[in-house]
């Protein structure tokens, strides 16, 4: 995945890498983006991680994390599906 940074240091992401690792189409992708749905997260490395970021980016129940060195290159990365917080009521 190309990941570049702006001059202000944020992260630019290549849309259509995006949307493929989500799932959907560039549209769609697009269209959650405008509706404020997908979030964004980056982290800075400390101690033994210093010189990455972990990049985070939140789709409904769907989060796809990339671990990113100091030359911006993409070390790993992963989706995982979240599971929902049980409720604590059993079905009868």
């Amino acid at each position: 995945m190309l990941i570049e940074r702006d001059p202000n240091g944020d992260f630019i992401l290549e849309s259509s890498e995006l949307a493929e690792r989500f799932g959907l189409s560039l549209v769609e992708l697009r269209r959650h983006m405008r509706h404020g749905s997908v979030v964004s997260t980056v982290e800075i490395g400390t101690a033994e991680h210093e010189g990455t970021k972990r990049v985070s980016l939140r789709l409904g129940n769907r989060l796809w994390r990339a671990v990113v060195n100091d030359r911006n290159e993409v070390q790993q990365e992963q989706m995982t599906v979240l599971r929902g917080k049980s409720s604590g009521r059993h079905p009868r």
